[in-house]
């Protein structure tokens, strides 16, 4: 190895990025620059430093023990660079500019059915609005967004929240399936039924345990890792699941079958960094959801059971 020797700071992301992605395309997609600029970012931070840094396998890439040893003196640059950006932010004081609002696809929906932003933007016209339709939890720390709409307690001292709403739960068929199949008198009758069994970021939530934990029998008919994605399969007539009422009672296709099922009221928070806080238009927008989304994301009086 030679001495290392003035570097890009900014190279620095695709280290961090190969490092938790655990590929140059996973890595590429996360960062949104394509798989080759990974690659030569990487391999000009190797040579600037004088020392290899990422192992190439079948498998993906891997930190060597030098990439290790640097990876926590990278983080810590990461965070300084976030922290600079933030508080260079505060010294906005106009209600002028963009601001990145994230949440999930479902939440995404029910904003724009209630035409949210919309109203936002006609008493705001200086503010925009981004949104950030993932169910990714985006790091309102290191920048990816400025306020959270979602589930869950905090993840993170820096950031503070206001918890919205708890959303209601409950078990959906569609009309068709009933018509074929009928429909539970219980939550212990959805043995008899078909259902849509919850994987990836979903498998986390109670309503995941709730339906194998009533029906272990159950013929699983299908699998879904997002909201719209069982309500999707619902709506297909593949089986029974369990749904947020308020998104699924939009749709005249889907029958409520049991429920809402009190134990699975899922809390939602809205969420931003203490220091973005503070920005005017940041804090506008943050004031507008807290004033306007509970009705929005509980929805009207619960349809009853058909």
């Amino acid at each position: 190895m030679h001495n290392p020797t003035m570097f890009d700071w900014s190279d620095l992301r695709y280290l961090l990025a190969v490092a938790r992605e655990g590929s140059s395309l996973a890595a590429a997609k996360a960062l949104r620059v394509n798989q080759s600029t990974v690659h030569r970012r990487l391999v000009e931070l190797e040579k600037r430093l004088g020392c290899p840094l990422v192992e190439r396998r079948p498998s993906g890439y891997r930190l060597t023990e030098y990439g290790r040893e640097l990876q926590p003196y990278a983080e810590r640059v990461e965070q300084a660079a976030s922290a600079l950006r933030r508080h260079a932010a505060t010294f906005d004081k106009g209600l002028r500019g963009t601001v990145r609002l994230t949440c999930s696809t479902a939440i995404a929906y029910r904003l724009m059915r209630a035409e949210l932003l919309d109203k936002f933007h006609g008493r705001n016209p200086g503010i925009r609005i981004e949104l950030l339709m993932t169910e990714s939890v985006l790091d309102l720390s290191n920048g990816e967004a400025d306020i959270a709409i979602r589930g869950g307690e905090a993840r993170g001292e820096a950031l503070v929240g206001k918890k919205i709403a708890d959303v209601p739960w409950a078990v959906y068929a569609s009309r068709s399936y009933v018509e074929r199949n009928g429909r539970p008198s219980s939550p212990e009758d959805i043995q008899n039924h078909c259902v849509i069994e919850f994987i990836g970021e979903l498998a986390a939530m109670a309503a995941a345990r709730w339906l194998p934990s009533r029906a272990p029998q159950a013929r699983i008919s299908g699998q879904a890792s997002n909201v719209p994605s069982v309500l999707l399969a619902v709506k297909s007539g593949a089986g029974l699941a369990l749904l947020p009422a308020p998104l699924a009672d939009l749709d005249r296709d889907l029958v409520r079958v049991i429920g809402p099922i009190p134990e699975l009221d899922y809390p939602i928070y809205l969420f931003t960094h203490r220091d973005l806080r503070k920005i005017p238009r940041i804090a506008a927008v943050f004031d507008y959801c807290l004033s306007r989304l509970r009705p929005v994301l509980i929805g009207a009086e619960p349809r009853k059971t058909i």
